[in-house]
């Protein structure tokens, strides 16, 4: 890789995981809710991206679902529980969307899964399980909603790989637009003082949701697939783990996340079960940039 392409990839990272710090702050610190800041979020990235929303990808219902689990479901269930949980556990608790996405392409593709992959998908759901693991076996709220938004990611992205060829910027307007027309109605119906709170926060949410709709899917998620399309996946993937790194690392210098040994271990053992899937795993660059941010 050239070196100016391993420095884009780095600010990619870097973005990435800033986002999860900057969200983390919008939802929990600054107390905007979550599911009417990331409606705001898809609304930007469905007005910057109309251009390229037409013509509908086919079939209909395919892009309609990819859209409604990799963005309604995975970023609005993300941000809810970044309420409750700390970046760090999100960045680490995330990746378990990697085996996941495996382990639904044997069952909905029928692909095969050979030893090292079982190993690698073994390995990074028993780190998850460090990671979240509580006393008496409790799953806290903030867990579950990662799990779920983990998982509704992984479904996307097994959809997308039925999918044909589709260009980033318009998959971006069918999330973007898809979201916001499932998570605007729910947010009005539960979150009645969204707007209140968001004027509260004023212009530092308006830098927060524009750097997560500009920033990161916009630039960000381009840039990658601008990589992917110059490099192998196999070779792309498995830096991204600079990701939750990246982020375990903010998270303890902004947010002061705790990470004490069980997280130390727990993210070690998830990131490389994660890297032994990533190394195998099959070429779904749009996909995959979903389990990053």
């Amino acid at each position: 890789m050239k070196p100016r392409d391993f420095l884009l990839l780095v600010l990619v990272c870097v973005l990435w995981a800033g986002n999860n710090i900057i969200s983390k702050l919008a939802v929990s610190f600054w107390h905007v809710p979550p599911l009417f800041y990331s409606a705001v979020r898809f609304a930007i990235v469905t007005l910057v991206t109309l251009p390229w929303l037409l013509p509908m990808p086919r079939p209909k219902w395919r892009i309609l679902t990819i859209g409604l689990t990799m963005g309604a479901g995975s970023f609005g269930l993300m941000f809810v529980a970044l309420y409750w949980a700390s970046p760090s556990e999100a960045a680490i608790v995330v990746q378990s969307s990697v085996p996941m996405t495996t382990l639904l392409s044997v069952w909905l593709l029928g692909e095969r899964i050979r030893w090292r992959r079982g190993l690698g998908i073994a390995v990074a759901l028993f780190g998850v399980v460090i990671v979240v693991w509580q006393p008496g076996f409790k799953l806290s709220a903030g867990m579950g909603f990662l799990l779920a938004s983990a998982f509704s990611g992984s479904l996307g992205a097994v959809l997308m790989k039925q999918m044909g060829d589709i260009a980033p910027l318009q998959f971006q307007a069918w999330v973007g637009l898809t979201g916001l027309a499932v998570l605007a109605p729910i947010s009005v119906m539960i979150e009645p003082h969204a707007f209140e709170a968001a004027r509260h926060a004023g212009w530092i949410f308006v830098g927060a949701v524009l750097w997560s709709a500009l920033v990161t899917s916009v630039f960000a998620h381009t840039a990658y697939y601008w990589l992917i399309g110059r490099y192998e996946a196999n070779l792309i993937s498995p830096l991204t783990l600079m990701t939750p790194l990246i982020t375990i690392a903010l998270g303890i210098a902004i947010t002061g996340d705790r990470f004490d040994a069980r997280m130390a271990l727990g993210s070690a053992v998830a990131l490389l079960g994660v890297l032994l899937v990533a190394l195998r795993r099959t070429n779904a660059p749009i996909a995959a940039a979903q389990e990053h941010s």
